[in-house]
């Protein structure tokens, strides 16, 4: 079975090249997708001469429609979404996503952050089903409708999917990884507004 990576990134040139290289040393991955979501630093730049399939948008378009647009690059039966802003990622963490797939244990993994930073793990405890890194078998993205309208909701949209049709969904704890948060990538204010934005997607896909 094939396993693509879909990584969707928005101005992550700080990040993104380490997630690449980490990405790039399991062999058991055939392709790396980077969506490009508008960004206008380096992301673009980067993650090219890193010499995986990258796939820009010439504007802003939302996560679930950067996601879609990765997902119709492939037609890889297994497929791994991970956040451009980790930081701390390891192949550790990459294996236990996507090896209870590939030996058909689930049909999708939820990788949970601990013992990273207590502002990150704090939320995922709470909330795991919010989680931005997954593994799942391709049958469930088909599933979804309308996923490039779903933009912060598409983890709850996903979530919504797998336990309407019984779908097998592990857990998996990922030690020592953590993320960039929104306040402090786009600082206090414009951070805020894109946090609460989030949420709105959330609640939006929680209502339907």
């Amino acid at each position: 079975m094939k396993i693509s990576v879909i990584i969707p990134a928005y101005n992550e040139e700080a990040t993104i090249a380490d997630i690449i290289k980490t990405v790039k040393k399991v062999s058991k991955l055939d392709s790396i997708i980077v969506v490009s979501d508008g960004s206008t630093d380096r992301t673009v730049e980067i993650a090219r001469s890193l010499g995986v399939n990258v796939c820009e948008m010439e504007r802003n378009i939302g996560k679930g429609a950067a996601i879609m647009k990765g997902f119709e690059k492939t037609d890889s039966e297994i497929l791994l979404f991970l956040d451009a802003d980790l930081v701390g990622l390891k192949t550790k963490h990459i294996n236990a996503l996507v090896n209870p797939i590939i030996k058909n244990l689930s049909d999708m993994t939820i990788g949970i952050f601990s013992k990273g930073r207590l502002i990150t793990d704090l939320p995922q405890l709470i909330m795991p089903y919010l989680s931005g890194q997954r593994a799942m078998k391709r049958e469930i993205i088909n599933l979804i409708q309308d996923m490039d309208l779903l933009n912060y909701g598409l983890e709850i949209a996903i979530t919504k999917t797998v336990k309407k049709h019984d779908y097998r969904v592990t857990k998996v704890k990922l030690i020592n990884l953590t993320q960039v948060i929104k306040e402090e990538k786009y600082g206090i204010v414009k951070g805020t507004k894109k946090r609460l934005q989030m949420y709105l997607d959330i609640v939006k896909q929680l209502k339907n």
